[in-house]
């Protein structure tokens, strides 16, 4: 049996005087690439840099894709193009306050299958997803499917 591990390296530094004040901004490095991230704005943190929120919601897209293009090749489909908008939602008021959906919606493009096939190889990669499967909020999919 083999056992896959992923890891990252987290670093900040500043000093926490008092709540308001402190920096949230810290750097991820994965697979040696650095990423300078932040808190929510909400959370006293920098709209113009990602947030943990965020990279939750990017891994279940992310994931999501690869394993509907592993799907659909080894169904012998054809993808020719694949984008996602997907959206987390945190309420204020849910306790604890956590993602309690992600909504997936791919736009897929592909040659030489029905929409129908392609549906039930969306919903077969969704079933593999790693992610979405690691995780207790909802994951759902909206995809929008155009056949060339």
């Amino acid at each position: 049996m083999t056992t896959h591990n992923y890891a990252s390296t987290l670093r900040w530094a500043g000093r926490t005087l008092d709540y308001d004040s402190y920096s949230r901004e810290h750097d991820i490095t994965m697979s040696g690439t650095a990423v300078t991230t932040s808190a929510d704005s909400a959370f006293r943190g920098d709209a113009a840099l990602p947030n943990p929120e965020q990279f939750v919601v990017a891994a279940a897209s992310s994931c999501q894709l690869l394993s509907f293009l592993a799907v659909a090749a080894l169904g012998g489909v054809e993808v020719l193009e694949y984008e996602d908008a997907a959206e987390g939602v945190m309420p204020d008021d849910e306790r604890p306050m956590r993602l309690t959906s992600i909504v997936l919606r791919p736009r897929i493009i592909v040659r030489g299958a029905t929409i129908e096939r392609v549906e039930r190889l969306l919903h077969k990669a969704h079933q593999q997803c790693y992610i979405a499967n690691s995780l207790i909020t909802d994951v759902t999919i909206e995809p929008t499917i155009e056949v060339r």
